[in-house]
């Protein structure tokens, strides 16, 4: 019952994790489209470009802590660490992209 529990929490966990990285990586590639595209936007893909590093850093953790999750109560207690640190850190740098593009520092 408990080892089902831990397993479903690591499940969600994961998941989450997973959209977050894949959230944080489509949106720089948004973005990157839509600066080429612009009169000036040079400086903006560029630095999109330098971001994509820590998004599929991010994602391949959640991707990992997601396939970790599939084992038993141990691996899922790792799945749920890997997958809510790197979730929190896609969540973040999403944050801080956006928050610059917003400011209009970019």
């Amino acid at each position: 019952m408990v080892s089902g529990v831990i397993g479903l929490v690591a499940l969600v966990i994961t998941v989450l994790a997973v959209l977050a990285g894949a959230g944080h990586a489509g949106y720089l590639a948004l973005l990157t489209s839509a600066a080429k595209k612009r009169p000036g936007g040079q400086v903006a893909a560029d630095y999109a470009k330098k971001r994509f590093p820590v998004a599929g850093a991010s994602l391949g953790a959640a991707v990992l802590a997601l396939l970790i999750s599939t084992g038993g109560v141990g691996a899922d207690v790792v799945a749920i660490l890997l997958g809510g640190g790197s979730g929190i850190a896609a969540m973040k740098s999403l944050q801080t992209t956006q928050a610059r593009f917003n400011k209009g520092e970019l």
